[in-house]
């Protein structure tokens, strides 16, 4: 093999001055990242152990396992890139299935079954309720606006975002769906005309299945429930 004058002196001061190891090689590779154009010869020469194989393979075969990773890896990402997108077209069709029936209805008094109705049908939540206050008042003696006490409009009025998780304890809105005894986990969603309005009532979807709804999921989707059926219902509330 050609004699490498460059990296014979490189390794030599090396020596004089430390311990030559792997780093020093590998130190110098890349201070000369040209090294392997001038000395092109070496190259099939080169041996490596493949973690795929567990066999010695040149540079070249090397390098083909590692572009084989990669692309791998990227057709992994691209996978899960195209899953998400394909999760995401899937929901937005079925928000847009769900708020049709929304803009279609005439009747303001049917307006909180037609949305509780639709978030079960479409969705598949088995528990959904709702409750408004300061409604007018040719709607006081309506299903929709029953036991709604102080204590739960004070507590929605803390609610800055929709609550995702495990039943709270002493949560007077579960108590409004059907089978509460049942549930084990609930969204809670305020019932706002903006987001520095205080909530004017309260959406609650609730399942027996306690993984349906968790703390840790992202409640985007929620907001944007609450927002459509804050104002499929405003026609309801008392203005001023």
């Amino acid at each position: 093999m050609a004699f490498l004058p460059s990296l014979f002196i490189y390794l030599t001061e090396s020596i004089m001055t430390q311990a030559i190891d792997s780093n020093t090689v590998a130190q110098y590779l890349v201070d000369h990242p040209d090294f392997f154009e001038t000395h092109a010869d070496i190259l099939p020469g080169l041996r490596l152990t493949s973690p795929v194989i567990g066999k010695t393979v040149s540079l070249h075969e090397r390098q083909i396992e590692v572009l084989r990773s990669k692309h791998k890896a990227l057709e992994l990402q691209l996978s899960r890139l195209m899953h998400a997108a394909q999760a995401n077209k899937t929901l937005m069709e079925k928000i847009l299935d769900w708020t049709c029936p929304l803009l279609k209805e005439q009747n303001d008094a049917a307006m909180p079954q037609t949305i509780v109705s639709g978030l079960q049908s479409v969705f598949g939540i088995p528990a959904v309720t709702l409750r408004l206050w300061n409604i007018r008042p040719e709607y006081a003696d309506s299903w929709f606006t029953q036991h709604a006490s102080e204590d739960i409009r004070n507590a929605a009025n803390g609610m800055s975002h929709p609550y995702c998780g495990k039943v709270p304890e002493n949560q007077e809105a579960v108590k409004w769906l059907d089978h509460a005894a049942e549930i084990r986990s609930v969204a809670i969603v305020p019932l706002k005309t903006g987001p520095e309005s205080l909530p004017f009532g309260l959406l609650v979807m609730g399942s027996p299945d306690a993984t349906r709804f968790q703390n840790d999921m992202a409640t985007d989707f929620l907001d944007d429930i609450g927002k459509l059926a804050s104002a499929a219902l405003d026609h309801l509330r008392i203005i001023g």
